[in-house]
């Protein structure tokens, strides 16, 4: 919520114009207003550039009187470099030097006597774009096996393979008889199988399908790359992936693959560790022609390998054979999307080095322009450290996107207790770091292949530190799943109208609940399904095809407190008020101006010329 009384706020062009990030070489406006009894004789913007060790003042104009007791200062900056820059203001009064620095969500800022935090401003490159398609849509993640099983009968499946006779079962979670959690039990779904279902997920508003690793691999998620040049047997073949990806144009959609490029399996045709393969794999021989691709320190048996499980060894990305293999004009990347992908989701994209995503980059652009490169980055990707220094990834020549989990964290404290205008404090710092050109495809998750279930969070036990057992033995009692499906309906009501554009995991939208992996990962209940968290989901991705405000709009806060989560999308030609009551308690308030006369939505209610939110419940207003 703004605060025009405030010292400074970073998220009101009123102080700062324009707000958020900007493209390099725009001038920036800074303006402060300052108690006229503090006596300031001199105010002055303190800039510096990221990691630069000074920092640099200029001198900003007094401007004019605010109201009867307040003045303002203001000047212009242009950024003239790509990455972060950060600022605060220094003062001096008739009580001597003094600063802005940043307090709360409610406050904004405050008079200091010291120097504190400072506001982040994100410049990106010139020119900078992503891709357009994914705007407005809806994004569904697949677990390949977990699915949908065509039943189409395979052949030759290895005997470690442990094949589940009943689809509805839980997935193996205890240790083999060494000790040793392998993750070789199996379900059958396949890629005809996703292909058979494309029907329903385009009633359910998808646009946009996200495929968890579908290359040859021993491991049920395929994370531990076997060969990436083709499918896994189970689950078919690269004429069926093929045939997805034609099928899913057909109505609209496109098909992005999961890209595990930081690390292979060891049992795979680059490494060989239990020689399966005809080739000759690093762990073979130091002739090998991968073995560059590896870091030993001690060949064969010491190597380095992806958080210690040493059936995943790194791969050094740098190296010139490995990067062509991927990226090269015929390598891996290209060769899925001229099978018909539409771009990559990057795993563990963090742990990748910088001049690694610049070759992905022109690698998935090359191909295809509108190509759609999408990082795994946990935390707020605009000003994340790893590999030593700051990361590049938002600012135009890494990623188009990243996994957003700052919204997934944001949306379930909110419906675990969080106050409103905490949460929506939150949100907007994000909007105000990231590009706009990310923002409008930011990739929004409630539950993922490596979270809990979203309403095993909201509504369940907490797992704390608790191991499978527990977790195995554990659900939701008929209480807490009837509430957990109210709480799932304000958090997706959330998820669809958000910037960037939500991606529901599979069998979130049919009320699967379930713990960590494997209890997330468990088979898609068709036939027992939750009908009504189904028919939400249809009915908000109803939402997100008729509101142009939810492609590339803005974001302003609404009233946002307590139990209450408002705000309003807008754009050039609609707008959508949003408003999500947590509580216990039914909210009446007033109509924001110029939404009397708009559209309620999904059983948005008013009375008597007031929005009535009933309890644990989201009311929507359109207009156009």
């Amino acid at each position: 919520m703004n605060n025009i009384n405030a010292p400074f706020d970073s998220q009101s062009n009123f102080y700062r114009n324009p707000v958020g990030a900007v493209e390099v070489g725009t001038k920036v406006l800074f303006r402060i207003m300052l108690p006229r009894s503090l006596k300031c004789s001199n105010a002055e913007l303190a800039i510096k550039f990221d990691n630069d060790s000074s920092w640099s003042y200029f001198h900003m104009f007094w401007s004019g009187e605010f109201g009867n007791d307040k003045e303002l200062w203001e000047c212009h900056y242009q950024v003239d470099k790509v990455g972060l820059y950060w600022n605060g203001f220094r003062l001096q009064t008739n009580e001597g030097i003094k600063y802005i620095v940043p307090t709360n969500p409610r406050e904004k800022s405050a008079i200091a006597p010291s120097a504190g935090r400072a506001w982040q401003t994100t410049s990106y490159k010139k020119g900078f774009k992503t891709p357009s398609w994914p705007q407005g849509g809806v994004m569904y993640q697949i677990f390949p096996d977990r699915f949908n099983y065509s039943g189409n009968k395979k052949e030759n499946i290895p005997d470690y393979r442990y094949i589940h006779e009943d689809w509805y079962e839980t997935p193996t979670w205890q240790p083999n008889e060494h000790g040793e959690i392998t993750n070789s039990d199996f379900f059958m779904g396949d890629l005809q199988g996703i292909t058979e279902k494309l029907d329903y997920l385009e009633d359910l508003g998808v646009t946009i399908i996200y495929l968890n690793p579908i290359s040859m691999a021993f491991s049920n998620h395929r994370y531990d790359t076997g060969d990436y040049s083709a499918v896994d047997p189970l689950l078919g073949s690269e004429e069926d992936f093929k045939a997805l990806c034609d099928e899913a144009k057909k109505r609209g959609m496109y098909v992005i693959n999961d890209g595990v490029f930081s690390h292979t399996g060891s049992d795979s045709i680059y490494f060989n560790r239990l020689g399966r393969f005809d080739t000759v794999g690093a762990y073979n021989s130091t002739e090998s022609p991968y073995f560059k691709w590896y870091h030993f320190n001690q060949w064969p048996n010491s190597y380095n390998s992806w958080w210690g499980f040493y059936t995943l060894p790194e791969v050094n990305e740098l190296d010139p054979s490995f990067n062509e293999y991927i990226n090269g004009e015929n390598g891996i990347v290209r060769k899925w999307q001229k099978c018909g992908n539409s771009g990559w989701r990057l795993d563990v994209a963090d742990e990748l080095p910088d001049g690694f995503l610049e070759n992905i980059r022109k690698a998935v652009k090359a191909e295809n322009p509108e190509g759609i490169v999408i990082g795994e980055v946990w935390e707020d990707a605009s000003n994340k450290e790893s590999y030593g220094g700051r990361r590049k990834f938002l600012l135009g020549d890494q990623l188009d996107s990243v996994m957003n989990y700052p919204f997934r964290a944001a949306i379930l404290d909110f419906l675990r207790g969080a106050d409103g205008c905490d949460v929506m404090d939150r949100i907007m710092t994000v909007v105000e770091n990231y590009p706009k050109p990310v923002l409008n495809i930011l990739m929004n998750s409630l539950s993922t292949h490596d979270t809990e279930r979203a309403i095993t969070v909201m509504a369940g036990e907490p797992l704390y530190d608790r191991d499978r057992a527990w977790q195995a033995s554990h659900y939701l009692s008929p209480e807490q799943y009837e509430h957990g499906i109210r709480l799932m309906k304000i958090a997706t009501g959330i998820l669809y109208t958000l910037p960037g554009f939500p991606c529901v995991y599979y069998g979130d939208e049919a009320g699967m609940q379930g713990y960590k992996d494997p209890f997330n990962r468990a088979c898609y209940p068709w036939g027992r399904e939750n009908k009504e968290l189904v028919q939400w989901h249809k009915e908000l991705g109803k939402i997100r095809k008729s509101c142009n405000a939810l492609k590339d709009g803005e974001i302003s806060d609404a009233f946002s407190n307590g139990n209450l989560l408002s705000y309003v999308r807008f754009g050039d030609c609609s707008a959508l008020f949003c408003a999500f009551n947590k509580g216990d308690n039914e909210i009446v308030m007033d109509i924001p101006p110029g939404y009397s006369t708009g559209t309620p939505l999904m059983d948005t209610k008013i009375r008597d010329g007031k929005l009535i939110i009933p309890a644990c419940s989201s009311a929507f207003i359109q207009i156009i």
